[in-house]
């Protein structure tokens, strides 16, 4: 039996008018549910417990709740139920006035429908339990219900639950090449690139020339072949499926052959041994962690030996009573015993930084040069362009890996290539790279201008803060990061903050309101300092970053 035979009917009159109605905003469905929505709103006024919704308070079972009142005693209960009712608009109410209809046009109509009715939930519970005195803190801070305010709350809850996860920050860790904050900025050149390839089909498997299907890794080959010296080369997502690629396809149920002094793990707990394992490969150990000698490969080379390799100490050093053999020295050895030696460089840099100031890094054309029969580096390191793996060297073993099915499932797709190509393009002009070139303009970025910037930034960043803490504008260094040069520094220039007082954990609730600005500030904590390197602070960022500023001392 219907407990609510007045709001059914007028549940049932609004289906008909909506579904019928000239104006053509609702189809008949939407109509239902609007009016399911109108008929749920009025029950709730006896489902929980006396909340009910304002403008349908002549509409709901009141006159049933004082019937009810007057069996157990009388009138005067039924009116102290009416005083303590919570009067909240029903969904269609919300749904129909004027100012939400900019918020149906952005976000769409269902959105908007099933956002105000998780919204209106959450205040009827809220609102309950300070009624009912469960929870002081609502009942000393209870929201406004009308319209308007349910509408900013809606509005706010909307743009919550459309903001993308992935977020621009500004990095101010010191760390120009920071793996958690995406690596290498691209250049524009490589921008508009991949705006065109969102937007177009691309040749990606396509010769044009000939109208045949084509290899996507001829897109990049020529320009590669050219700045490394290799005789074939092919990328797949990363360095690490580089690895794992080469090795599934020359080393399955074979021996590696590595220095124990370079069996590394990098971020995230990735260990070499690890993925020689998933490749299906043997590791085969030699030497000692501090020292191996060149007879150490000798005589671990043997019959079911498969690859020599050797991996760049790209994240750690090992200093002291030490001895590493050199691919110049390994090259040879391997070639005597038929095995080819690969190298995983890591980082992989296509030029020699120190034309720029910078420490030396090998670079992937000395490592060819030297004997590598194949190379893996990344593309998103110090060569400055999108993620990737690439792997160069000789032109027989390529062909090999390229015919591995686990090729397809690594390889990249048109916006890594699109990106890839004109920062490979930018080497041609190496007097011109640390203009163009996103990742070396960071690296050579001049210490003077980052002191004026942090001289032209102290006063408007003091004055956010106020009295509590103290910024101050000094030198500090910068590393590369992503594992290049771990022990090379570069002198830098940046603000320090330091708390007043003796506030507890002043500068982590400092940090904290960093990162919860718009676009977040992220630096680093050390030494009961908070430490903002300006070195990542582009000219182009510092309004963004300036303008958000008052907001700390809101």
């Amino acid at each position: 039996m219907n407990k609510h035979p007045a709001a059914a009917a007028r549940a049932t009159a609004g289906v008909d008018t909506a579904a019928t109605t000239a104006e053509g905003t609702h189809s008949a469905t939407d109509a239902i549910r609007d009016a399911t929505d109108r008929c749920a709103s009025d029950a709730n006024a006896s489902l929980v417990a006396g909340v009910v919704p304002n403008g349908a308070a002549g509409r709901t079972d009141a006159g049933a709740a004082r019937s009810k009142a007057g069996a157990r005693g009388g009138a005067g209960e039924a009116a102290k139920m009416e005083a303590g009712a919570i009067r909240l608009p029903a969904v269609h109410l919300i749904l129909s006035d004027a100012g939400c209809a900019p918020l149906i046009a952005q976000y769409g109509r269902v959105q908007t429908l099933e956002a105000a009715r998780a919204l209106l939930a959450e205040l009827r519970v809220m609102l309950l339990a300070a009624r009912d005195g469960q929870d002081t803190a609502a009942a000393t801070g209870a929201p406004e219900t009308g319209i308007p305010s349910l509408l900013a709350m809606l509005h706010e809850r909307l743009k919550e639950q459309n903001r993308s996860p992935l977020r621009a920050v500004f990095n101010l860790t010191g760390t120009v090449l920071h793996t958690n904050l995406g690596r290498a900025l691209l250049p524009d050149a490589a921008v508009q690139a991949v705006a065109e390839a969102l937007r177009w089909p691309m040749n990606l498997e396509w010769d044009i020339d000939t109208g045949q299907r084509g290899d996507r890794d001829n897109l990049i080959e020529d320009i590669l072949l050219e700045l490394t010296g290799a005789e074939a080369v092919t990328i797949v997502n990363n360095n690490a499926a580089a690895v794992l690629l080469m090795l599934n396809t020359l080393a399955q149920d074979k021996e590696v052959i590595v220095s124990r002094g370079e069996l590394v793990e990098i971020g995230g707990a990735f260990r070499i041994p690890d993925v020689m394992t998933r490749a299906g490969a043997t590791l085969r150990e030699v030497g000692a962690t501090n020292r191996t000698h060149l007879k150490d490969y000798d005589e671990a080379a043997g019959p079911h030996t498969a690859l020599m390799m050797k991996v760049h100490c790209s994240n750690y050093a090992i200093s002291g009573f030490t001895k590493s053999i050199e691919l110049d020295e390994l090259a040879p050895l391997a070639k005597k015993h038929n095995i080819p030696v690969v190298v995983d460089l890591g980082s992989g840099t296509l030029v020699d930084l120190e034309q720029y100031g910078l420490p030396h890094e090998t670079t992937v054309r000395e490592t060819i040069a030297g004997g590598a029969d194949l190379v893996t580096f990344s593309g998103d390191k110090l060569l400055g362009g999108p993620q990737c793996g690439i792997i160069a060297g000789r032109k027989d073993l390529i062909a090999r890996i390229k015919k591995n099915p686990l090729k397809r499932a690594l390889r990249v797709g048109k916006l890594t290539l699109a990106a890839l190509e004109p920062v490979l393009a930018l080497y041609r002009a190496p007097d011109l790279l640390p203009e163009r070139l996103t990742t070396l303009k960071l690296l050579t970025r001049p210490a003077a201008a980052m002191r004026a910037q942090a001289q032209a930034l102290l006063p408007q960043l003091q004055a956010a803060l106020g009295s509590g803490y103290t910024v101050t504008d000094e030198a500090m260094m910068s590393q590369i990061g992503s594992g290049a040069l771990p022990v090379d520094q570069l002198p830098s220039y940046g603000l320090a903050i330091r708390a007043n007082g003796r506030a507890s954990n002043a500068l982590g609730m400092l940090e904290q309101r960093l990162r919860a600005l718009p676009v977040p500030v992220i630096g680093r904590v050390a030494q009961d300092t908070l430490w903002l390197d300006l070195r990542c602070l582009d000219d182009h960022m510092r309004q963004r970053f300036t303008e958000q500023l008052p907001l700390l001392s809101a």
